[in-house]
């Protein structure tokens, strides 16, 4: 019989978040996960019900040990079950990676081609250039959620 002193104990979630480059995010034993669906916001702990889920461009709050980090994530899907919450994202980013400069850059782009489309009335680039506009602003927000604590 293991000794129960030496077996650690679960007393959170995990999370793992993955890009089409590879893993992003990778813990245990978070206490509460709160994910952007399409649907609404949801908030997970262990024990929570399976939830497959499709995710907005928002952010994702992770609070493990008494402290939060926010990451930004770029739509994608969320799977829960086991105590796992998987989630594939389009792409994403921990606060502390994200680059505000090139973030900024990339809404200015962004607000131009939104221009140059509503223009030439290109329906379809202008929705193109409204998801980069919804990325850059996510990432901006992220990043001055870390800046703020």
């Amino acid at each position: 019989m293991a000794d129960e002193t030496t077996t650690p104990k679960k007393t959170g979630i995990s999370v793992q978040i993955v890009t089409p480059v590879g893993e992003i995010y990778n813990e245990t034993n978070v206490e509460l996960a709160v994910v952007n669906t399409q649907g609404g916001q949801i908030g997970i702990m262990r024990q929570h019900v399976p939830i497959l889920a499709a995710l907005t461009i928002n952010e994702l709050l992770v609070k493990k040990d008494g402290q939060h980090e926010t990451l930004a994530v770029n739509g994608g899907i969320a799977e829960f079950s086991n105590d796992l919450l998987t989630v594939i994202a389009d792409s994403a980013e921990t606060s502390g990676n994200i680059d505000v400069t090139r973030a900024q850059s990339a809404k200015e782009r962004a607000e131009a081609r939104i221009a140059h489309a509503q223009n030439d009335n290109n329906d379809a680039e202008l929705k193109r250039a409204r998801v980069a506009l919804m990325r850059a602003v996510n990432r901006i927000h992220v990043a001055a959620i870390r800046q703020g604590q």
